[in-house]
This record gives structure tokens, C-alpha cells and sequence, in this order.
């Protein structure tokens, strides 16, 4: 017979005082499967945990202690363990979540400096004549492409001047 736990929401907690378990409802909208698992994963060591899904939208949570007997106060205390814990890994998923592309972006960067720079055997397969890159606002131009001038012709001279020899 199931009680629920007393100054928890109804329908969320509830004991087994006879079976010496307890149960745990979440909305699975708010807890990613993932971070469900990592924080059933902390308990197992101390209780048997089954996960089910009594329907699309919930996930149940039966923690099981097991050293037996175990009082009501310690079931209530392992289901306030495994309430913390389920918010620290939806907290820490989601942080991953959030910052998945910097961590692949400064992993993909070692590992391209552990490799090093390329060989002139790599450089010489490389195909360099494909285009580098798009540059629309033409900001990838050299100035003198730009510009149609060439550095002589910015200095005001036409032309280089000739080698003149010395007459000595």
C-alpha cells in the first residue's frame, strides 16, 4: 500500500512502507532522459532503482534501499537525495547542451595542434586551386588589387628608376 510523503506535492512521492520502497514521478518534459539516468546512476550503490514510463509524458522512479529494514525516514530521506540529484543533472545537461559547440570547437583545435604543422608532402597534394573563400565585400583583396595602383604608382613615381651604374 502506497502512501504519499507528507509536504510533497500530490502525485509526485509516494512510500511503500511494506515493500520498503518509494516512487518518484517526474514530468518528462522537464527532465531529459539522459540526466534521469546519470542521477539514478549516484543511487545504485545503496538501492535498487527501476525507471518506467507509466506514460509519454511521465517518468517513475522506484528507489529500493538495499540494506533492509529500512524506516519511513530514510526513504523519505533517499527520495530527497534523488530530488536533488535529478536537478543538479538536468542543470549540468543542459549546460552541456548549451555549451556543446565551444567544447567541440576547443577540442577540434588541439587536435589539430597535436598534429602539428603539415609536411611538404601534404602541402604539395593539397589542392589549392579551389576558392578559399566567399568574400563579397571584397575585404580578402590585396590594395594595390583594389585599388588598380601599383606601390610605385602611390609614391608618385611611374615607373622604378633605372640602375643607374657608377661612373667610378
Amino acid at each position: 500500500m502506497s502512501t504519499p510523503l507528507t509536504d510533497v506535492p500530490e502525485g509526485l512521492a509516494e512510500v511503500d512502507e511494506r515493500e520498503g520502497s518509494a516512487s518518484v514521478s517526474l514530468d518528462a518534459t522537464l527532465y531529459p532522459l539522459p540526466a534521469v539516468y546519470a542521477a539514478s546512476y549516484v543511487l545504485i550503490d545503496r538501492a535498487y532503482v527501476l525507471l518506467d514510463r507509466p506514460s509519454d509524458d511521465r517518468i517513475r522512479i522506484t528507489v529500493m534501499p538495499k540494506q533492509l529494514p529500512v524506516s519511513p525516514q530514510d526513504l523519505r530521506s533517499l527520495v530527497g537525495e534523488l530530488a536533488n540529484e535529478l536537478l543538479a543533472c538536468a542543470f549540468r545537461h543542459q549546460l552541456t547542451q548549451d555549451n556543446r559547440v565551444v567544447v567541440e570547437t576547443v577540442t577540434m583545435q588541439a587536435m589539430a595542434g597535436a598534429m602539428g604543422a603539415p609536411s611538404l608532402a601534404d602541402l604539395a597534394d593539397f589542392d589549392f586551386t579551389d576558392e578559399a573563400l566567399d568574400d563579397p565585400l571584397g575585404i580578402a583583396q590585396s590594395w594595390e588589387e583594389r585599388h588598380g595602383k601599383t606601390a610605385l604608382e602611390s609614391k608618385g613615381q611611374a615607373e622604378p628608376p633605372p640602375d643607374a651604374e657608377d661612373p667610378a
